[in-house]
C-alpha cells in the first residue's frame, strides 16, 4: 500500500512539473518560432535590407532627376513604414508573450486568494 501512495505522490510532483516544463519552456519555443516566422513573412513584403541597399538608386531605372528623387523617397518611406510595422509586431507579441507567461501564476494567485 505505501507503494502506491509513493507512486502517486511521485506521479503529482512529476506531472506538475511537466506542466510547467511544457508551458514555460515549449511554449516559449514555439512562441519564437512564431514570432520569426511572421518577422520573415513581413521581410518578404518589405525587404528593409534590400531596400537600404538600393536607396539612392532610381526608381525602375529611371535616371532622369525626378526618377531619382522620387526613387529616394518611396524607397525611405518604404524603409520607415516597414520599421513601424516590425515594431508594432514585436510590441503585439512581447504583450501576448508576457500575458502568456502571467497566466500560470494569475491562476495560483487567484485560487489561493478564494480560500
Amino acid at each position: 500500500m505505501d507503494f502506491a501512495v509513493v507512486y502517486l505522490a511521485q506521479r503529482f510532483f512529476y506531472r506538475i512539473f511537466d506542466f510547467f516544463h511544457h508551458w514555460y519552456i515549449d511554449g516559449s519555443r514555439t512562441f519564437g518560432k512564431n514570432f520569426i516566422a511572421t518577422i520573415g513573412a513581413m521581410d518578404q513584403s518589405f525587404a528593409i535590407k534590400v531596400t537600404i541597399r538600393h536607396l539612392f538608386e532610381p526608381l525602375y531605372k529611371d535616371y532622369t532627376i525626378i526618377g531619382r528623387i522620387l526613387g529616394m523617397i518611396f524607397r525611405t518611406g518604404r524603409i520607415i513604414v516597414g520599421l513601424i510595422a516590425y515594431v508594432v509586431i514585436a510590441a503585439f507579441f512581447a504583450v501576448v508573450y508576457v500575458a502568456w507567461l502571467a497566466i500560470p501564476p494569475l491562476i495560483l494567485y487567484y485560487a489561493s486568494k478564494t480560500y
